[in-house]
């Protein structure tokens, strides 16, 4: 029983890993052109903002929570931005200053609705998923208020840079994701905010009763979550050259609480690994790839990657209970 239980243990922690090498080896041998700079630039980009988001999902599940609204916050954003860039708001004279400010305010109001998330259920003792509920209606109604449900057209290269820019060869949104998530890595390890995240998710009450201001530390994790939803969805309109509050962001929830399930992350809290999100991201995103580059309809990869999920959650739960 112990040996079962340390095997399942290890596939809890490495199986993502495995599985992408598996991945990796398996494309190198039968995916044409697969060892190419632009099929490693299409898997990074198409994964970014999924790995941006996730990682703010992962830092609300570590203390057992949930954040079902990040989708339609990166709708909120991209609402606003281009009507504050293309001077819809206030005329502004600087073009640099309209984008600066458009990336700003969109992001601050983000990071307001996420705090307002932790808020309730800090506050109020909501369930996460109830809370987050009421963002997840209301806020893609908000953005298609803010815009009056029209699409958005722009061509603004000052504001686009952050998802087709290039920085020293590498995609701007990629290097975006590699900081964020060498960030928040290292703040979940190296610093209390960490260990404290880590203490509510593990048994709340204790953590409270140790002086671990627990409602602080849920409203800046939601938080955290807007503000990274509020980025992704920045980098969705540049990418596409266009905002569309009904479809920005549409089903990235269940994306990110894939990447984080995936990656090794308990969703009942306790323990996290930003490392491990990205790499569940990955795995899913090569995975659909190629399933897609040997012929196999897009539709059977979504069948694929719910088996993942449940593999993954699967595993958890073992790993845990034999």
């Amino acid at each position: 029983m112990a040996d079962r239980a340390a095997i399942y243990g290890l596939l809890g922690r490495y199986g993502t890993g495995i599985a992408l090498l598996l991945l990796l080896g398996f494309n190198l041998i039968f995916t044409p052109n697969f060892v190419s700079w632009q099929t490693l630039n299409v898997n990074l980009t198409q994964v970014c903002t999924i790995v941006i988001v996730a990682v703010g999902m992962t830092l609300v599940i570590a203390t057992g929570g949930i954040d079902l609204s990040v989708g339609s916050l990166m709708a909120i954003a991209g609402a606003i931005a281009p009507m504050i860039f293309m001077g819809k708001l206030v005329e502004i004279g600087s073009i640099h200053l309209a984008v600066a400010l458009a990336i700003v305010v969109a992001i601050v109001i983000t990071t307001l609705f996420g705090a307002f998330n932790g808020w309730l259920i800090s506050r109020f003792r909501i369930q996460p998923i109830v809370a987050t509920l009421v963002l997840f209606i209301a806020g893609r109604g908000i953005a298609q208020v803010v815009t009056n449900g029209n699409l958005q057209v722009f061509k603004v290269p000052e504001f686009q840079v952050i998802g087709l820019g290039r920085l020293f060869g590498l995609p701007v949104q990629v290097i975006l994701m590699l900081i964020i998530v060498a960030a928040a890595a290292w703040a979940l390890r190296r610093t209390n905010f960490g260990r404290e995240v880590l203490a509510i998710g593990g048994n709340e009450r204790a953590a409270r009763l140790s002086g671990i201001p627990t409602g602080r530390v849920k409203i800046a994790v939601y938080a955290i979550s807007g503000a990274l939803a509020g980025l992704a969805g920045l980098i969705v309109i540049a990418i596409n050259s266009a905002s569309d509050a009904n479809l920005v962001g549409m089903g990235m929830e269940l994306d990110a609480i894939a990447a984080v399930a995936v990656g090794g992350t308990l969703l009942t809290g306790g323990r996290a690994t930003i490392i491990g999100t990205l790499m569940g991201a990955l795995t899913i995103q090569l995975v659909r790839y190629t399933l897609l580059a040997n012929g196999v309809p897009d539709a059977a990869a979504l069948v694929v990657k719910a088996a993942i999920i449940i593999a993954a959650v699967w595993l958890q739960e073992r790993g845990r209970t034999a």
